[in-house]
């Protein structure tokens, strides 16, 4: 039960950020992650990872396949459901994450803009707290 649902959830985030624009590698996913690729919209993996933490979302910078861009700044991030998923979350909130993806990247270089995101985030953490 628990696997499947982290399969959804991956699929309905990978389906998420494709709606916001984002080229998720392979087309999709059929497992717990997906790989992004940024280049389209003029990141790199580095930059698109720390304007996430600084709103509160983990995610790893990532190359890509035929990836160019140098090893410390590749093209792409890693993103996966088991965390989110353990907290209870599903498809539902996993659209609601893609939204705040997509608009963390879109306004990475404005500092309130982040905070913003980070209270949405901290939000939907407290809707789904961490099972004791």
């Amino acid at each position: 039960q628990y696997q499947r649902q982290v399969v959804l959830n991956a699929k309905a985030l990978a389906a998420g950020l494709a709606k916001h624009g984002f080229r998720i590698v392979s087309g999709g996913t059929d497992n717990h992650l997906m790989l992004v690729d940024l280049r389209p919209k003029q990141m790199d993996g580095k930059e698109a990872q720390e304007a996430l933490d600084r709103a509160g979302i983990t995610v790893n910078k990532n190359a890509i396949p035929f990836d160019t861009n140098p090893v410390f700044r590749p093209g792409g991030i890693r993103v996966g459901t088991p965390a989110v998923t353990t907290r209870g979350m599903k498809e539902e909130e996993m659209l609601e994450i893609a939204d705040l993806i997509a608009e963390t990247l879109e306004k990475r270089s404005d500092a309130e803009a982040l905070q913003a995101v980070r209270r949405k985030v901290l939000d939907l953490t407290r809707r789904f707290p961490l099972p004791i």
